[in-house]
């Protein structure tokens, strides 16, 4: 890297569809600060976009936001979703083409501590922001980001479609539900009859892991964390099974849809819901994916279930037949090669203590990889071709 430089300057990439789509045009992200948020907001960066972000503060000590910021935002704004003034103040601002709404309350436990807080950030949030696009008359394309979790669990081995019913045992859950029936009123009565906007879907995504995750009370860092401090790995719940794939695999599917929501009419069945999630065979227990971060990173793991622990359901699987068939998606990297970019990263950051700027750099070299894997299997967003 030449000195000074900036590490979005050095990389070179092949163009491809998204490179095409996304390269020049304004996009908007709320809840730019957190996880998702940042992977997100350096691969538009990346990509050509001019980023945009909306938000509160970052939500853990360190976070990934504080290695993207300097080198991401065209603008920020602090702010909460549920402030419909300060929401359409954003969107004067920065009149995305693209709007990605990820602002949320992402944790199922902290929604049994945080009932109230957590319904009005994911539901009466989401709804918020249609409604700021709505009265700013704004043509933005909205992806909408929710859950695998918002449908009524019922322990099915089958992977859930998008037209099965939502619900929720906890708050999150049914939060999520909640505003996937917002999106959905919107979309009726104001979207696809209004010529002045733009489109708008729903995406949602299974299980993620990456490095940059800080979150509490979420397996992965909360592994990383113990295996820092030379501790066991508590584990609440190893046989629950879960659609685990990288942030990446998500992330591909959200920025494929907004495209595609650009090129598609209102009345098309790809201004919907969307699962994203990983091939059936790739669902796994936690037992396993605690032993595979082990072989990575030596150390020992603790069965702490007990009776009478929040709710959590125990099986967890998605189909992405309509993503795959509507889109021409499918995830990139498997378990194993998710697992390994995974504690690479928070190896390098951790253990070799590596500076801000080179993982900036090798965080930016991991989405060049993914880019060149899903090149490598023929995938549509990945190819030379423009949208």
């Amino acid at each position: 890297m030449a000195v000074g430089s900036s590490p979005l300057e050095d990389l070179v990439t092949v163009p491809s569809a998204l490179d095409h789509f996304y390269r020049g045009k304004r996009v908007l992200i709320t809840g730019h600060t957190g996880f998702k948020g940042g992977w997100l907001s350096l691969w538009l960066k990346s990509l050509g976009a001019e980023v945009w972000g909306y938000g509160l503060p970052a939500p853990t000590e360190p976070a990934l936001y504080s290695l993207v910021r300097a080198h991401c935002f065209q603008g920020e704004q602090e702010g909460d979703v549920t402030h419909l003034d300060a929401l359409q103040s954003a969107l004067e601002n920065s009149r995305p083409h693209v709007l990605f709404h990820l602002g949320a309350q992402p944790l199922v436990r902290k929604s049994y501590a945080e009932p109230l807080q957590t319904f009005q950030a994911n539901a009466i949030g989401t709804a918020t922001v249609l409604e700021a696009v709505r009265l700013n008359r704004c043509a933005t394309q909205v992806v909408v980001v929710t859950t695998d979790k918002c449908y009524e669990n019922v322990g099915k081995a089958e992977g859930y479609r998008e037209t099965d019913p939502l619900g929720g045992h906890d708050v999150y859950s049914s939060s999520k539900a909640a505003a996937e029936l917002a999106v959905q009123s919107w979309r009726r009565c104001f979207f696809q009859t209004d010529p002045a906007l733009g489109g708008v879907a729903t995406a949602r995504g299974g299980n993620v892991m990456g490095g940059g995750d800080y979150a509490q009370d979420r397996l992965v860092p909360d592994a990383i964390r113990s295996l820092m401090a030379g501790e066991p790995i508590p584990v609440r719940n190893p046989a629950a099974t879960r659609p685990w794939q990288h942030v990446l695999d998500c992330l591909s599917g959200y920025l494929w849809l907004g495209a595609q929501l650009a090129r598609s009419e209102k009345t098309s069945p790809i201004h919907g819901a969307f699962n994203f999630g990983p091939n059936p065979e790739e669902n796994k227990p936690v037992q396993e994916v605690i032993e595979g971060i082990l072989k990575l990173w030596p150390g020992q793991w603790n069965n702490l279930s007990v009776p009478g622990a929040p709710h959590e359901a125990s099986k967890l699987n998605l189909s992405i037949s309509k993503a795959s068939s509507l889109l021409g998606w499918k995830p990139v990297w498997p378990f194993q090669t998710t697992l390994e970019k995974t504690v690479h990263w928070y190896h390098a950051r951790h253990q070799r203590m590596d500076s801000d700027q080179a993982m900036l750099s090798f965080t930016l070299e991991q989405i060049a990889s993914f880019e060149a894997s899903a090149r490598q299997q023929g995938l549509a967003w990945a190819s030379e071709e423009a949208v």
